[in-house]
């Protein structure tokens, strides 16, 4: 029987899992392996912390749901993986062994990469749901005091959705509260431009964020290397094309966030010939990594290069559109292999994008995400806002059914027409 173990349990993860075990059927097995025990719907964060949602809302047990489908799932850590062997050791000391190895982690948190930054420094994060509920705890300590918020993102982030939806959230709640008048606001950004979204843009998102945030009163920086945080001010270097300091900033802040460059988490990292030295995966265009065949990988710990070179370096984001296509190919290849054929699924590298502002939205569409592009969209509206709420019931329902069905395509392209736009 082929033993499909897959490290990892969520937005690539779980609808692995389900995809995987369907593909197989009663001639395999499936085991996920995530070091919570909570499915976490990480794009629901940047409402949890500010109190638009609680912690029950956006998580759930795996084991009820997987176990439902024949699927075991084992709530440890990874502590290392024997590719060589193709055996994995827990952090509890126990030993799982694989056929095949679907590496679906996300990444790690680089806060250590900047002094005074993270949870444990001086500055919040919105990029765990544990991170986001103490991001909350200090926003309603912040309310009794209001002073400058400033949201941004590190050298090296690749994602920076979250980053503009949280600074716009917060802009919103604070009007709602009645105190924005009270509460200066700056983004900073290692973006060459705002809207560049490690993309190059999409659209006319470089005019269209602006707009949104002169109308906001947010004030920001681009090209911006923090070099440190303390209690005070974020410590700030501005660079010029050819990345020279031009101004130096400190930025005072009596509530920040800011998006910390990713990494590959060290179990995986750890593996000689797998990763890249920032410790993503490397990966084929059928998923497959080129040194260990049978060990496949999808999501924000694959390694693809940056859109483009920019004075501050930063990483290409993988939206969960770009993620499911990801997984699909990796479950249709895996089938094809057990059936001694070669690979042919290749993912389609398409970002399409819902970014809440809190009282409207927006959305992107880019294909392929590397420009030059035969659909490159980006609008604004109330509709973005709702079909993101929606898609957030969505999403969770599906989780729980088990369905291994294309989420983000029917919802996405289907629900809301932007299949007219391929």
């Amino acid at each position: 029987m082929t033993h499909v173990v897959i490290i990892g349990a969520g937005t690539g993860g779980m609808p692995a899992a389900y995809e995987m075990k369907e593909a197989l059927g009663k001639d395999g097995q499936v085991t996920v392996i995530n070091a919570s025990a909570d499915f976490q719907f990480v794009p629901s964060n940047p409402w949890l912390a500010v109190g638009w949602r609680e912690r029950k809302d956006i998580t759930f047990p795996i084991e009820p749901y997987l176990s439902k489908k024949d699927i075991q799932f084992i709530a440890q850590a990874v502590a290392e993986i024997n590719a060589e062997e193709n055996r994995l050791i827990l952090a509890n000391g126990q030993e799982v062994n694989y056929d095949y190895l679907i590496i679906t982690t996300g990444s790690k948190l680089a806060f250590e990469e900047i002094e005074g930054l993270g949870p444990d420094g001086f500055t919040q994060s919105i990029c765990t749901t544990d991170h986001a509920q103490s991001a909350f705890s200090q926003y309603e300590n912040f309310i009794n005091n209001p002073g400058p918020i400033v949201v941004g993102a590190a050298p090296m982030a690749s994602c920076f959705g979250p980053a503009y939806e949280f600074a716009f959230i917060l802009d919103a709640d604070l009007r709602k509260r009645k105190i924005r008048d009270k509460v200066p606001m700056t983004y900073i950004t290692s973006e060459p431009y705002i809207g560049h979204l490690g993309l190059g843009g999409v659209g006319d998102s470089k005019g269209m964020l602006e707009s949104e945030l002169r109308n906001r009163h947010i004030k920001w920086i681009t090209n911006a290397r923090i070099t440190s945080a303390d209690e005070n001010f974020i410590h700030v270097d501005e660079v010029n094309a050819d990345g020279e300091v031009i101004k130096q900033h400190e930025v005072a802040h009596s509530y920040s966030m800011i998006l910390p460059a990713f990494k590959g988490v060290d179990a995986v990292a750890n593996v000689e010939g797998l990763c890249n030295p920032r410790g993503f995966v490397f990966v084929d265009e059928h998923q497959r990594n080129p040194t260990y065949k049978n060990i496949y990988s999808a999501g924000v710990c694959i390694a693809i290069p940056p859109v483009e070179v920019t004075p501050i370096p930063t990483g290409a984001p993988k939206t969960g559109y770009m993620i499911e296509s990801m997984v699909t190919a990796t479950v249709e290849n895996i089938k094809e292999e057990i059936n001694n054929k070669a690979p042919s699924h290749c993912a389609t590298w398409n970002a399409i994008c819902l970014a809440d502002m809190g009282d409207t939205g927006a959305a992107f569409v880019a294909i392929p995400q590397i420009p030059p592009r035969n659909v490159n969209w980006f609008k604004k509206g109330k509709w973005v806002h709702y079909a993101k709420v929606a898609f957030e019931k969505y999403f969770l329902r599906k989780m729980k059914i088990g369905t291994s069905e294309p989420i983000y395509e029917k919802f996405m392209l289907k629900k809301l027409g932007i299949e007219k736009l391929k």
